[in-house]
This record gives structure tokens, C-alpha cells and sequence, in this order.
């Protein structure tokens, strides 16, 4: 028998076969809290590059994100409320950093239930890869260091312990959602690309491609230099961004623009073989421009880009339009969507 150890580079993923009297918790995490891109032993459709993709609407998922924004705020208001008591800044980093996470293991859950009904991008050529054996370390401790490194961020800059959640700036709200996907973008665009253009840099983002067909829990696959500029720098250029365009970007707003923010990096490494654009308030101004991003968008940064890539957006392709580093969609044209084929996002 081969016991060669893997390479730290290796994408093979075969613990979730092979004997559990060797998995550590890293592997007891992510099976007791079922956050596995695809079932084991159950069949994922495949299409040909040109058959039609169902289409998803924004409605189906700005509901989802708003639905699920909202929880939180509802219990912590009424919590509040009812009791008299505030929460406190630890308490309240917390309270969100648990929901935060609650909520995207169940989008995991979601879209891998949606994956075994449409299938993947590209599936016709190749599956899509799991958590590598050498990797799952990494990908659990990314779900507490992405959420946790931009909850700490946001509870010093702008949580206020006095206020409640319905006393959110309802006026700038929408405003804020629209601005927040497309400046954040702005300042990740420039990161993201100097990661692939300058050399000293680049040492730190190859970890993150050396996936060529991700899944959602490799969203935030990363040596740890990667995950500092990404979770904390660009967060922080981008609120300081806002506030200095005179927008409040109190918590409340800040927790619904982020949870935008988080689901389309979720769903934008997903690769799931459907048409949609990432939901935002502004959606209909990108469209006007050919600027809104689908999921084909990222997929292909991954599929075919390297050290030299494109479309380095991920929440929008505005920057990558202005800037000249798009790259031609395959399965996603216009001419290969079926509309009338809806697909919904699942609340339950």
C-alpha cells in the first residue's frame, strides 16, 4: 500500500470513505454538522455545454437573504425589548458570529440539495472537488476566522449597544445594500488582482486555486495572509469607504449588508449549473450596463485562470467591465437560458 504522505497542494478528497478511527475533530465538525458539498452515493445530473440553464430570479433570492438577515435582529429585538437588558459587545459578537455561521451551513445544505437537481458547471468535463484530505483543518477553522475576523471588525467600528435594531436607517437601507456590494467589490477587485499580477503577492492567493472546480466550503480556502486582507482590509476600505460618502452604516445595516455580501461568495463558488445574478438592490442599474455577475463568472476565475486571470469581481462585474478583464461566459449566454424554466431558492 501507498502511504507516500499527500503534497500540502493535493485536491484529493477521500476521508469521508475511509476509516473514522483516523479523522480528528476537523472531520467530526463537518460531519455532525452535515456541511458537505454533495451526498455521498446519490447521483448529480450532468448536461452538455449547450443545453438551457434553469433560471433563478432576484425576488427568490433577496427573499432568501432578507428572511434570514432578519432572524437575528427580530430575536435580539425582542430580547430587548422584553427584558430590559442590552446586550453587550462580547455578548453580541457572539450572538451574531453563531447565527452567521448557523446561516451558511444551511446554505451549504440548500445548495447542495439544489446541486443533486441541476447539476454543475462544466460537469460534462469534470466533478466538482470536495474538502481535500489535506485540507480540512483549514477549511473548518476558515468558517470561524472569516465570520469571526469581520464580526470583531464591525461590532468595534459600529456596534452601540443602546440601540435597537429597529432603529436601523430604514431610509438609507436600500441605498446602503446597492453601495456596499459594489465599493466592496472595488477594493477586492484591486486586491484580488495584485494577488494574480505581482509575484510576492501571488505566493499567498495560489492555495485559494489550487481548486478548479470549488464548492461552497472552499469559499474561503486560503493561507492565512489571503484571509487577513480579504476578511479584514477590504471590509474595513469599504466602510470607511461609505461613511466617508456620508452613509450611517450603523450594525443593523452593516449585518444586512454583509449576509448580501457572504451569500453571493457562497453561492459564487457553488458552481451550480444555473442562471442568476447576484442579488443586490442596484441589480437592475448592473443590468442596464451588462455589469451584474453570475455564477459562471467566478467559476471560470477558477476553471482558467492562474498566475494571469479574469473576472476578478465577485459580487458584481463592474470592475472587471471598466477595467477590461472579462472573460466570455460559455454556458450562461444570454442564448442558453431558458427563463421559463424558474428554479427558487428554498426558504426550509
Amino acid at each position: 500500500m501507498d502511504t507516500k504522505p499527500l503534497s500540502k497542494d493535493s485536491m484529493k478528497s477521500t476521508w469521508r470513505t475511509a476509516d473514522r478511527s483516523e479523522w480528528t475533530h476537523h472531520h467530526w465538525a463537518l460531519e455532525i454538522l452535515n456541511a458537505h458539498p454533495q451526498e455521498l452515493n446519490k447521483e448529480v445530473p450532468v448536461h452538455a455545454k449547450d443545453e438551457k440553464l434553469p433560471y433563478m430570479p432576484q425576488w427568490s433570492l433577496q427573499r432568501w437573504v432578507l428572511f434570514y438577515s432578519a432572524v437575528p435582529l427580530v430575536l435580539h429585538q425582542l430580547f430587548m425589548t422584553y427584558t430590559g437588558h442590552t446586550l453587550g459587545p462580547i455578548s453580541a459578537f457572539n450572538f451574531y458570529f453563531f447565527v452567521f455561521n448557523a446561516i451558511v451551513i444551511y446554505q451549504v445544505h440548500v445548495l447542495r440539495r439544489m446541486g443533486h437537481i441541476y447539476g454543475f458547471l462544466d460537469g460534462d468535463k469534470h466533478e466538482r472537488d470536495g474538502v481535500p484530505d489535506v485540507g480540512i483543518a483549514k477549511v473548518v477553522h476558515s468558517l470561524y476566522k472569516t465570520t469571526g475576523s469581520r464580526l470583531v471588525l464591525a461590532v468595534y467600528l459600529t456596534y452601540n449597544r443602546n440601540e435597537l435594531p429597529s432603529q436601523l436607517n430604514w431610509l438609507y437601507l436600500p441605498l446602503e445594500i446597492g453601495l456596499y456590494g459594489i465599493v466592496l467589490d472595488f477594493w477586492f477587485y484591486w486586491y484580488h488582482r495584485l494577488m494574480h499580477d505581482v509575484g510576492f503577492f501571488w505566493k499567498f492567493h495560489r492555495t485559494h486555486h489550487l481548486t478548479k472546480h470549488p464548492n461552497p466550503l472552499l469559499a474561503a480556502y486560503a493561507d492565512h495572509e489571503q484571509e487577513f486582507f480579504d476578511m479584514v482590509g477590504v471590509p474595513v476600505m469599504t466602510y470607511f469607504s461609505l461613511r466617508f460618502m456620508g452613509l450611517p452604516m450603523g450594525f443593523y445595516e452593516w449585518w444586512i449588508c454583509h449576509q448580501y455580501v457572504a451569500f453571493a461568495e457562497v453561492f459564487g463558488h457553488s458552481g451550480l449549473r444555473m442562471h442568476l445574478t447576484v442579488p443586490s438592490t442596484l441589480s437592475w442599474l448592473l443590468k442596464m450596463f451588462n455589469c451584474e455577475i453570475v455564477i459562471e463568472d467566478h467559476d471560470l476565475h477558477h476553471r482558467k485562470g492562474w498566475r494571469k486571470s479574469h473576472n476578478y469581481g465577485k459580487q458584481t462585474r463592474l470592475w472587471d467591465q471598466i477595467f477590461g478583464t472579462t472573460t466570455d461566459r460559455i454556458e450562461s449566454v444570454e442564448s442558453n437560458v431558458d427563463y421559463e424554466n424558474v428554479a427558487t431558492m428554498p426558504l426550509f
